[in-house]
């Protein structure tokens, strides 16, 4: 084996230790919170949603009262429990994608078994979900899931196009 082929294989061995890592710990806290009961990941959710909207009005400088913020915040809880639903999974299908992309060929191959993977995992997760007191199992949270991770994908795929595109430039440029 070549010193080229060593070092290109070492650089997607130590790739692939650090995302399965990184994807481990993800999987660890999105299965976390979904053991929470329904009082505790209520909770949560409403600390959030009340620390984003204090944040707003501090950025605005809008000088909200109190009874406003507590209504915005409850408004918004819905929303910023599926915006981090996405965004779970979204970083789940980057991982997951970049991570098979080092041993497998790009194509629709690995697109479909990244999304089929990211489905897998997000219904895994309500399927847990649904023997925690006072927590269902949601299709809808599935399907949800499911576009994060197509998401991640794309987004993956938009980067590598990108940067394609400017290694070619950057080529072209040298010559």
């Amino acid at each position: 084996m070549t010193i080229k082929k060593k070092e290109g294989l070492l650089r997607k061995s130590l790739l692939t230790g650090i995302i399965s890592i990184l994807l481990g710990t993800l999987y660890y806290f999105i299965f976390r919170f979904s053991a929470q009961d329904s009082e505790q990941s209520g909770s949560l959710s409403r600390m959030v949603t009340e620390k984003c909207v204090e944040f707003i009005n501090i950025l605005s400088g809008a000088n909200w009262s109190d009874i406003r913020m507590a209504g915005l915040a409850e408004y918004f809880e819905h929303p910023v429990r599926k915006l981090a639903h996405f965004s779970e999974y979204a970083c789940m299908g980057i991982l997951v994608y970049t991570l098979w992309s080092q041993w497998m060929r790009r194509g629709k191959a690995l697109v479909l078994l990244t999304v089929g993977w990211v489905f897998v995992s997000a219904a895994a997760d309500e399927f847990h979900q649904y023997f925690v007191p006072g927590r269902y199992a949601s299709v809808a949270d599935v399907l949800l899931d499911t576009c994060g991770g197509a998401f991640g994908v794309l987004f993956c795929i938009c980067v590598a196009a990108l940067y394609g595109r400017h290694r070619r430039r950057k080529h072209r440029k040298g010559l």
